[in-house]
C-alpha cells in the first residue's frame, strides 16, 4: 500500500508559539499571530492556527505566579566585614510535634554567626525586627544573600532593604549550593543542636542556641579561616588595618 507522507516542517512555527506562550500565557491566537506578522514573518494564518490548535494552546490553562529570573552570581569571598551577609531559614519540631523555624544570619567574611533566632513563625515584619537588632550592634551590610522564600520576596522586606540601601542577592531556585556558606553553617547547627536534643518549648532551644553561638564564634576552628575561630579571624583584619595605617599604606577609610 502507498500512503501520502506529510513533508511540512512546522518546527519554526512551534518554537515561535512556545516563546509567546511562555512570555504571554494569557493572550490568545489573534495577538500571537499579529506579533508574528509584526516581526516580518509571512506565515499563512491557517497554517499558524492549525499548529496553534495542535499544540493545545486554544485550551485555557492555569497560570502560576513566576519568580523573575535570577542571576547565577559566583560565590566570592568578601574582603571585609559587613560586605555580604547570608540569611536562611531552617525547620524542625518540638518534642510534641509543633513545627518551628530558625532564622540564621552569618557574615560571609569570617563566617561569624550574627543571629540564630528560633520561633514558631517568621513573617516579613519579624525578619526585619531581627535584622534591625543585628544592625544595631554590628552595622549595616552592603548586601545580603538569600533564597526565594516568601519572607525574602515580600514587598515589605524588599522595600525595607531598598530604603536602607541593602542590596538583595537572590540565588536561583533549587540551587542551595549558591548559598554554600550558610548551608554549611546550617549543617553544623543541626548536628550539634537540633539533631542532638529534644525541646519541649522555644525557651529551651534559645538557651542552648546562645551557648552554641558563643562557642562557635569564639572557639570553632574553621577550616576556611586557617583553623581560626570567626572572632579570631576578624581580629587579624583589625590588626592588619592598624599595621597598614602606621605605615601610611592605606587611607583613613575604615575597613570595618
Amino acid at each position: 500500500m502507498w500512503y501520502y507522507q506529510n513533508k511540512r516542517d512546522d518546527t519554526t512555527v512551534i518554537d515561535k508559539l512556545n516563546e509567546f506562550a511562555e512570555r504571554h500565557p494569557t493572550r490568545g491566537f489573534d495577538e500571537y499571530y499579529n506579533r508574528i506578522r509584526n516581526e516580518g514573518l509571512k506565515w499563512n494564518r491557517k497554517r499558524v492556527l492549525r499548529v496553534y490548535r495542535s499544540m493545545g494552546l486554544n485550551i485555557r490553562r492555569k497560570r502560576k505566579r513566576r519568580l523573575p529570573s535570577r542571576v547565577n552570581e559566583p560565590l566570592t569571598v568578601p574582603t571585609t566585614l559587613n560586605q555580604t551577609w547570608s540569611v536562611d531559614f531552617m525547620s524542625d519540631a518540638l518534642s510534641y510535634g509543633r513545627r518551628i523555624r530558625i532564622l540564621n544570619i552569618i557574615d560571609d567574611y569570617n563566617r561569624e554567626a550574627l543571629a540564630v533566632e528560633p520561633g514558631f513563625s517568621f513573617p516579613a515584619e519579624q525578619l526585619i525586627r531581627v535584622m534591625k537588632e543585628v544592625i544595631f550592634f554590628r552595622g549595616k551590610p552592603k548586601s545580603i544573600r538569600v533564597d526565594n522564600g516568601p519572607e525574602f520576596i515580600s514587598k515589605v522586606f524588599t522595600n525595607w532593604c531598598e530604603l536602607k540601601g541593602i542590596e538583595i542577592k537572590f540565588i536561583q531556585p533549587g540551587k542551595p549550593v549558591q548559598n554554600a556558606y550558610i548551608e554549611r553553617f546550617n549543617r553544623l547547627f543541626r548536628e550539634d543542636i537540633l539533631d542532638a536534643y529534644l525541646f519541649d518549648n522555644i525557651s529551651q532551644l534559645k538557651i542552648l542556641t546562645e551557648q552554641w553561638m558563643e562557642d562557635y564564634n569564639t572557639n570553632h576552628p574553621h577550616s576556611s579561616l586557617n583553623k581560626m575561630s570567626p572572632k579570631k579571624y576578624a581580629e587579624t583584619l583589625s590588626q592588619e588595618d592598624i599595621f597598614l595605617r602606621k605605615n601610611n599604606k592605606i587611607t583613613d577609610k575604615c575597613l570595618i
